[in-house]
């Protein structure tokens, strides 16, 4: 499994998908913040504008373009600038409009040709899972073109959801779902190799001599790794690996390689009733003391107990 795929993977990430939209003119939807996920609007027919709490300007969004709200903050969609007051809010909308599920959330004035399709929804990740490239992304990612910029294969995907989601057909809501998660997928590709390859954390992705270090530790977190297997990897000098892969990843290399292990640990321990030493054993350990005293130390939990909080909590 390449790099991006496995992080995506362990941290859990499920798509959600909310509705697709026939808003038309004039008209300006309030969305409430919502924590631990990344909302997104594809905008699959017209334009609108999006404002997102605190930045600014609005983004504006025309037909083909995606925008990811990364950390769920509180947003207005709206059609143009001297409509965005008053704001009614997306369940207001929903219960104004009589939407069951079935079709598009159809809003707004009768006989308007300005109309904008959004597809709307979000992507959550696991609780007990953490990446530092979720936390490196920005506020919001907007890719313009994005199925241009994207592949036709993607522009196509975009366009299938738009066509599946809502409707009654066998299967429509499913396909719909898993098709959403690519998209995600994909954008944060598009963004590490544009916009993000500069980013801390993001540059990481972009390096080549990093991503294949950081490749090599996700294919075999196990292993007994050290600086000089890693920076031989890399192809450097260890001062100038240990420089380097500090600077693009804000973490040392044995710093991200314990970091990673630990992320594997919480979702084992998380999602099943492994004993601890196979959940040691599968993050690189021989030994469960050993494991525990570094699972506790990053994790502020022995496993057994991190297990029974989480566990509890779903």
């Amino acid at each position: 499994m390449d790099l991006l795929s496995d992080i995506l993977s362990k941290l859990r990430l499920k798509g959600t998908l909310y509705f697709r939209t026939s808003f038309t003119s004039p008209w300006s939807v309030g969305v409430p913040k919502f924590e631990s996920v990344a909302r997104f609007h594809f905008a699959l027919k017209g334009r609108c504008l999006v404002r997102i709490e605190p930045d600014e300007p609005p983004v504006f969004l025309e037909q083909g373009d995606l925008v990811i709200i990364t950390r769920g903050a509180a947003h207005t969609l709206f059609c143009d600038p001297k409509n965005e007051s008053p704001t009614t809010m997306v369940d207001q909308v929903v219960e104004k409009s009589g939407f069951t599920g079935v079709g598009a959330l159809v809003y707004g004035d009768f006989g308007t040709n300005h109309e904008t399709q959004l597809v709307c929804g979000h992507f959550a990740f696991g609780k007990e899972v953490h990446h530092p490239l979720l936390d490196a992304l920005p506020s919001h990612i907007h890719i313009k073109s994005y199925g241009e910029a994207s592949g036709v294969w993607l522009e196509n995907t975009l366009k299938l959801i738009g066509a599946e989601i809502g409707q009654e057909h066998l299967g429509s809501n499913l396909i719909a779902l898993k098709m959403s998660e690519i998209i995600f997928a994909q954008a944060l590709r598009t963004y590490l190799m544009d916009e993000g390859r500069n980013t801390p954390v993001l540059a990481g992705f972009a390096d080549p001599h990093i991503a294949e270090v950081l490749t090599a530790i996700h294919k075999a977190p196990g292993d007994s790794w050290t600086l000089e297997r890693l920076s031989e990897i890399a192809g450097m000098s260890r001062t100038s690996f240990t420089n380097r892969f500090s600077r693009c990843v804000t973490m040392t290399p044995l710093g991200y390689v314990t970091h990673w292990r630990m992320q594997i640990a919480r979702q084992q321990l998380a999602t099943s009733h492994d004993a601890i030493i196979e959940v040691a054993e599968n993050a690189g350990y021989s030994s469960e003391a050993a494991f525990s005293r570094v699972f506790k130390k990053h994790c502020l939990h022995a496993p057994a107990t991190y297990r029974r909080i989480v566990q509890a909590s779903d």
